[in-house]
């Protein structure tokens, strides 16, 4: 059993690579968002971006973070159910504040990062990578 004061290293890496995959997944979102807002809908937006995203975020957090071995495909589809609902609830979020509000783009898209971060961890760590 881990004290309270002890270090956890995967969740050091997990804060670290989520922090890059953040900044990663902010950018892209925002950058599709500007090059494509005036041909295509907010919601294909989102969700190409998040395509994108859970792509580049499973693969560093199999890598770098949980190290787990084999089991690609299956780890892949089971972030898709972790990060396809918060992508679901995020796109409608995206969707709702920006269309609808008429809230900043960069201030929306970061509190829905904010919301979900937390929920990820505990989704890889009770189901995606959980073997």
């Amino acid at each position: 059993m881990q004290k309270i004061h002890e270090i956890n290293p995967k969740k050091i890496r997990y804060l670290l690579v989520g922090g890059i995959n953040t900044v990663i997944g902010y950018s892209i979102g925002v950058g599709i968002y500007k090059l494509l807002s005036n041909q295509v809908n907010i919601v294909l937006i989102g969700f190409i971006s998040n395509i994108l995203t859970i792509t580049i975020s499973f693969l560093t957090y199999k890598i770098f973070v949980f190290k787990t071995k084999g089991r690609w495909i299956i780890e892949y589809l089971k972030a898709y159910v972790v990060y396809g609902s918060m992508a679901i609830f995020g796109t409608i979020l995206l969707w709702f504040f920006v269309d609808l509000i008429g809230f900043n783009i960069w201030i929306t898209q970061a509190l829905i990062i904010m919301i979900t971060v937390a929920f990820s961890y505990i989704g890889h760590v009770k189901y995606t990578f959980n073997h």
